[in-house]
């Protein structure tokens, strides 16, 4: 009598899986996903916490926010510190924390701006034409961001000395312009790779010079990859410490990032000032991302997929 594989080695790979293996599966795979989920939670709380706290804290009266046990709900809300970060006490004028982040919008602003205005045709230059040495250059552009600022402030504050840019918003904004450009050559570089140089070829071939190519077809592609670039030379000039409070001596001059610090120290502490002031300071960023994330979120995502 003949006799099958099957029927001769029992659970042979010719058949098919038992029915007891994908009831087991599906479980696993619940109770792995919840395991992810419950992960995400944690994360996300624990990361979401300290600013939760800062806004809390930031609506706070004085005798709420050093309670013990602290206070998580039940206090009475007040606005007094936002007041307080734009109005002096008295209501005479703009206060000290006012001006900081006045010169912070100047600095940051015109130094992306001005980075971007260089780094981008200059990020153009080096994916469209053949360069002499071009490895080299790109990466003598990019050591220029290895060594932190705290190493290089001591001769910049000599040289901005004999310049006569100490404590002027000018030297904020070039020296923030330097640090961004080499950054933003390198992100913009790639981005200009993934825009084929046929759109540019064809331009040519109708009539237009190649800076007319480059503005009218090329530059219009690139709006993701120069919203991306931005919102990062952006966040390194809005937060930026060293230069800050090295380079600048004035109150009328100095930025956000060390007017906050300056908060701190003395007999008390106003944390409920600090909070507000910390809220304040993030919000400009996180408006810009905002406002700009659908070409953030492609600016990103772009030569993810090879072509």
């Amino acid at each position: 009598m003949a006799v099958s594989v099957d029927q001769a080695v029992p659970g042979g790979t010719g058949g098919p899986p038992p029915a007891t293996a994908r009831p087991r599966r599906a479980r696993s795979n619940r109770v792995r996903t919840v395991v992810e989920i419950a992960l995400l939670v944690v994360l996300a709380v624990v990361m979401c916490f300290p600013v939760f706290w800062m806004l809390e804290t930031s609506f706070k009266q004085g005798r709420d926010v050093y309670a013990v046990p602290a206070q998580f709900w039940g206090f009475d809300v007040t606005l007094d510190h936002y007041r307080d970060v734009f109005v002096a006490r008295g209501g005479s004028g703009a206060s000290g924390l006012a001006v900081a982040f006045q010169n912070s919008v100047v600095v940051a602003g015109a130094s992306t701006l001005l980075a971007t205005v260089l780094g981008v045709p200059a990020a153009w230059a080096y994916s469209r034409f053949s360069v002499k040495g071009k490895k080299d250059q790109l990466f003598f552009i990019l050591s220029t961001r290895f060594m932190p600022p705290v190493v290089v402030v001591i001769p910049i504050f000599l040289m901005y000395r004999e310049l006569g840019l100490i404590n002027t918003q000018l030297g904020l904004i070039l020296i923030y312009a330097a640090f961004n450009v080499p950054f933003t050559i390198w992100m913009m570089k790639g981005f200009v790779d993934e825009v084929p140089a046929e759109y540019e070829d064809a331009a040519m071939l109708d009539g237009y010079t190649r800076l007319q190519a480059f503005r009218k077809f090329t530059l219009p592609l690139l709006v993701p990859g120069i919203a991306a670039t931005a919102v990062f030379a952006l966040i390194f000039s809005w937060n930026e410490f060293v230069f800050a409070i090295f380079l600048t001596s004035s109150a009328d001059v100095r930025t956000a990032p060390p007017a906050i610090a300056g908060l701190i120290g003395g007999t008390t502490v106003d944390w409920g000032l600090i909070a507000a002031s910390a809220v304040v300071f993030a919000a400009p960023v996180l408006l810009f991302a905002y406002l700009v994330r659908r070409h953030l979120v492609a600016g990103v995502t772009l030569g993810a997929v090879r072509r």
